[in-house]
């Protein structure tokens, strides 16, 4: 049987490192990088004579001073260009972008089938709901699993998703990639991801509370682990395979979304075994 719970302490000082890191690169990246929903800017739909490729199209418009620009493709010649650049004149800027799409790629026509503005309190009032939504989804957890469980149980599952939480957006800062509503969608995805993982854990250290005697609360969190270990192990396995796909063959469009689902299952994973269980036990009354 492996002791899991040696390793809490070691586990415990590199999730406390990955807390004080999000903090750093917080600070040195002056905050997030927010997508054009939550800051603002202006959107153009375009019609193309040709297909081509997001990236193609990010590139153009990076070397002419559009370095936040955010693209979904509705068929193969209509896209939906936002760029971070909010003014009155939301065709100037449509004709602006089709200019410099027209001049850089060879043999592209484009026509702006709709071009508009979008004001920043729509983007602060897009990323308060968003944060509503986490919070709600965190508190609608902790109170499921405290009527199901134990108030101890519950706070190490919020611990671990809290830490989640974290380590997705410790990832983005990193790496300096913007925060948009599918990131937002995915670490809500992970957080029910994460919890359900978390909740087949601690089932089985209820059932082996009733069912094992003469063994201390800790062999009895450790036997647990060990014989949920391979569900683990095959869920997430067969989770990120899927995950992995999506980010390799999913483009720019599905690069945020992917990247934050890909972070999650492992941190989340991690997290059920060395977060939550290990805080449940330093909560719970121990076993006479």
């Amino acid at each position: 049987m492996i002791d899991f719970l040696r390793y809490r302490y070691i586990c415990a000082v590199f999730s406390i490192t990955l807390i004080a890191v999000t903090g750093v690169a917080y600070y040195l990246n002056d905050g997030f990088r927010y997508s054009v929903d939550f800051t603002g800017g202006t959107q153009i739909l375009l019609k193309l004579s040709k297909k081509v490729s997001s990236d193609d199209i990010k590139e153009v418009l990076k070397n002419n001073g559009y370095e936040s620009v955010d693209l979904r493709e509705f068929t193969n010649d209509e896209i939906l260009v936002r760029v971070q650049k909010f003014e009155s004149d939301a065709k100037g800027v449509g004709e602006r972008v089709k200019s410099y799409l027209e001049k850089d790629i060879p043999d592209l026509s484009a026509q702006i089938l709709q071009a508009d503005s979008v004001g920043p309190n729509v983007g602060e009032s897009l990323k308060w709901n968003s944060f509503k939504a986490l919070i709600i989804a965190i508190l609608c957890m902790l109170a499921y699993i405290a009527i199901r469980f134990k108030f101890a149980f519950s706070v190490g599952a919020i611990v671990a998703l809290v830490h989640d939480t974290l380590a997705i957006i410790a990832c983005f800062l990193l790496v300096n990639m913007e925060i948009n509503p599918d990131v937002i969608a995915a670490i809500l995805l992970i957080l029910g991801y994460s919890v359900n993982d978390t909740i087949v854990i601690f089932a089985r250290i209820r059932e082996n509370i009733k069912k094992v005697k003469n063994k201390s609360m800790y062999d009895i969190v450790n036997l647990s682990i060990n014989e949920t270990l391979r569900r683990t192990i095959l869920t997430s396995f067969a989770t990120l395979l899927v995950v992995i796909s999506l980010f390799i063959l999913g483009g720019e469009a599905l690069r945020g979304l992917s990247l934050a689902l890909l972070i999650g299952i492992v941190f989340g994973t991690y997290s059920s075994i060395y977060i939550a269980s290990p805080v449940m036990l330093l909560l719970y009354k121990q076993k006479n």
